[in-house]
């Protein structure tokens, strides 16, 4: 009876041991299909330019352009309810009582939303209508914000949500703390917040300062570094520029001035002087390559991440409420510097910090150059929109500049200052100015190069 319970128990074990084997076997290739199979689609959607009706672009901008086209009452009626939510949901919510920043900003909402109810209404004075101004303005970039920053979010699900990530942090740890003084686990959050958004970025970056990742230093670095515009922001400033037919060059050139510049600001004051303690990083298991345990986090990552279809609403959801955020405060201050840009001296006289730059490289028109890039500050979009009609070197150096130089006071600047993070508001001036430096010392050259090779 004993022989043949011990018989009947071996032959179970076996039978569930190979229905073990058998499930993980189908779980892991299930993981597999997906990190390649939607990582594959997410890189086809953002990096693969396709020629429709005689344009050739990526395919995120030429469904953003056929409905703005094709459906532009609907497009308009979408853009203003964003408005109209975006600037009344700081004070419904109180959001706006938070500190002076938020007051200001919940103003500048109300205002944006008044501002694209009377251009739509075609009252105000005649100057807000010139080509330049209120046309360009709402026609260019609130409605294609309205469309690129949702179907954008879709994408993105695709790039960032299924193992692509994990798998390149991996393969990045054993540079991250050389270069930019931050632990390896940060890959994953400095690329997702260059591919992502400043808000996603900003988010992961604070709840993992919180729970004692980072220190306060390397919060900062990342924050401050890599928390820049998201991908579909730069098809917008792309599209601005007339730089879509080279927006793979444009993409992998900004990031690679943004990653530079984050390599050298990590080392100069005030982020170098922050405190630098944090959690040891962890190591490889014992025998395992380096890019076997990049594939078995990005596998990890593809089979605990939830459904396409959770991902895609929860993405989407997140890509609505960031739309309503920016849309109001965008047009409100991007009038106002354009604004100021026109009728006061005030970026003459921050530009002149960076004329002797763009006069030493030679520049077509160094002071108006200067002047649009110090525009940058007040909202990163302002440098696209004043140098739309510049050559085609000015135009690439302002598309890159406006990308890494990372903090503008319409959006970033503000969502860092309410983080737990301690940074203060003249840090992030001092590191916007220096950012601003050195990716015009950085791209200028670039932009040349390419140039000469024919890219551009």
């Amino acid at each position: 009876m004993t022989l043949l319970s011990c018989s009947t128990w071996s032959r179970w074990r076996a039978v569930m041991s190979e229905q073990l084997s058998l499930v993980a076997s189908v779980s892991r290739g299930r993981a597999l299909a997906r990190l390649l199979g939607y990582s594959l689609i997410g890189l086809v959607l953002f990096f693969v330019p396709f020629e429709i009706g005689g344009r050739s672009t990526i395919l995120l901008d030429h469904a953003a352009s056929a409905l703005q086209t094709h459906a532009r009452p609907l497009v308009i009626g979408i853009a203003l309810l964003f408005m109209l939510y975006g600037a009344l949901q700081p004070w419904l919510s109180g959001s706006w009582r938070g500190d002076l920043t938020r007051t200001v900003f919940s103003v500048l909402k109300v205002f944006g939303l008044l501002i694209g109810v009377a251009y739509l209404l075609g009252v105000g004075p005649a100057a807000l209508y010139q080509p330049g101004m209120l046309p360009f303005l709402f026609d260019k970039l609130v409605l294609s914000l309205a469309l690129i920053v949702p179907l954008g979010a879709l994408a993105l699900v695709f790039l960032i949500g299924f193992g692509l990530l994990e798998l390149v942090g991996v393969l990045m740890q054993p540079v991250m703390r050389p270069i930019w003084r931050t632990p390896g686990k940060s890959a994953i959050d400095a690329v997702a917040s260059f591919v992502g958004s400043y808000s996603v970025g900003l988010l992961i970056t604070d709840r993992m300062y919180q729970q004692g990742h980072y220190s306060v230093r390397e919060a900062a670095i990342i924050a401050t570094g890599f928390s820049t515009v998201s991908a579909p922001f730069m098809v917008i400033i792309a599209k601005t520029l007339g730089l879509m037919e080279i927006w793979n060059l444009y993409f992998w050139s900004a990031m690679l001035v943004t990653f530079s510049v984050t390599a050298v600001s990590a080392r100069i004051y005030p982020l170098s002087r922050l405190p630098s303690e944090s959690r040891p990083e962890p190591q490889l298991q014992h025998g395992e390559s380096r890019i076997a345990s990049a594939w078995r986090a990005g596998l990890s990552q593809a089979a605990c991440a939830p459904s396409l279809t959770s991902a895609l609403r929860e993405t989407f959801v997140d890509g609505l409420r960031m739309t309503a955020a920016i849309l109001p405060s965008i047009l409100a201050v991007g009038l106002l510097g354009l604004l100021a840009a026109k009728y006061t001296p005030l970026f003459d006289a921050i530009g002149m910090l960076f004329y002797p730059l763009t006069w030493l490289f030679g520049l077509d028109e160094p002071m108006q150059v200067a002047r649009a890039i110090s525009a940058g500050l007040a909202e990163m979009f302002l440098p696209a929109m004043l140098l739309k009609d510049a050559d085609e070197v000015v135009k690439f150096v302002a598309a890159i500049v406006s990308v890494s130089s990372v903090l503008f006071l319409s959006a970033s600047i503000p969502c860092v200052l309410a983080t737990r993070i301690p940074l203060r508001l003249r840090d992030l001036l001092l590191v916007w100015l220096q950012r601003t430096f050195f990716s015009l010392l950085f791209s200028i050259p670039l932009g040349y190069l390419v140039q000469y090779l024919g890219w551009l």
